[in-house]
């Protein structure tokens, strides 16, 4: 279940232009408040979940309670992200091998789930033309601020500009006739979290903690076939059930995740 809508505010620091707030505010239908001490809202508002925080840095989401995290934002420049572009981009990571980046560079792959596109950057850190779709209002408009801020960095503008943003539901965009050729459709479904999930970063516990449980990735996994020319890619927990208990043509598995892949060829 999504607690989007529980996102009742735009907060903006006071240093952010009115002019701003008031479009962002306008597009998403959310209020607009301007925020000195966030910890002073979270004690008049406890009736919030998360809100929409923009400041100087850009925008954000922010949790509403006592022990939340700070901002999470999508931030393409940061440390890990770019140290993995500049030592080969991930070319020896399992993502690579299972989208059959090592073997043919330039494949046009769809991210039916983007999310925050760590993996969507990846993937076009690695030469391939990447949809990302992203049903989401909120996490859409997260994800063009990321790279809005991202596209000031020269040293990234190839990547960046690989990096194509869709809007809306994943299963009818793939039913959309102007769509490009895909090679190759990649499915992050959210999934529930452990228990033990003390080691889950603050970016992705905010994250699943605002969208909630997906329920319907093994509803992607039928047009995700019938669209992708070369191969479908599912990430699950390494010890999750197969999307939808459909057995896939082939694993790659890690120590915490795996890839299960498979071939629309074999299938038709």
């Amino acid at each position: 279940m999504s607690r989007y809508d529980d996102v009742c505010h735009l907060c903006y620091a006071p240093e952010v232009a009115t002019d701003q707030v008031a479009l962002m505010a306008e597009r998403l239908q959310l209020k607009a408040l301007e925020v000195v001490n966030f910890r002073d809202y979270c004690r008049h508002h406890p009736e919030s979940a998360c809100v929409l925080w923009l400041d100087g840095e850009g925008l954000a989401l922010r949790e509403v309670r006592p022990d939340a995290p700070g901002p999470v934002r999508v931030d393409f420049r940061e440390a890990g992200m770019t140290w993995r572009v500049q030592h080969g981009g991930g070319a020896g990571e399992m993502i690579a091998r299972a989208c059959g980046l090592r073997r043919q560079a330039g494949l046009t792959v769809l991210d039916a789930t983007a999310g925050l596109a760590r993996d969507a950057f990846l993937l076009a850190s690695l030469g391939a033309q990447v949809l990302m779709c992203e049903r989401s209002p909120l996490i859409l408009a997260l994800l063009e601020d990321g790279l809005s801020r991202a596209a000031v960095d020269t040293a990234l503008t190839d990547v960046f500009g690989r990096m194509h943003l869709l809007s809306g539901d994943a299963i009818s965009r793939m039913h959309q006739p102007d769509l490009p050729e895909i090679d190759v459709v990649y499915l992050d479904p959210m999934f529930p979290q452990r228990e033990k999930s003390a080691r889950v970063k603050k970016a992705m516990a905010a994250f699943q903690g605002l969208l909630g449980e997906s329920d319907d990735g093994a509803f992607l996994l039928a047009p995700a076939l019938q669209l992708a020319r070369r191969r479908v890619v599912v990430k699950r927990p390494r010890l999750a059930a197969c999307l939808g208990d459909i057995k896939p043509d082939e694993v790659i598995s890690g120590k915490s995740s795996r890839f299960d892949l498979y071939f629309p060829k074999k299938r038709r």
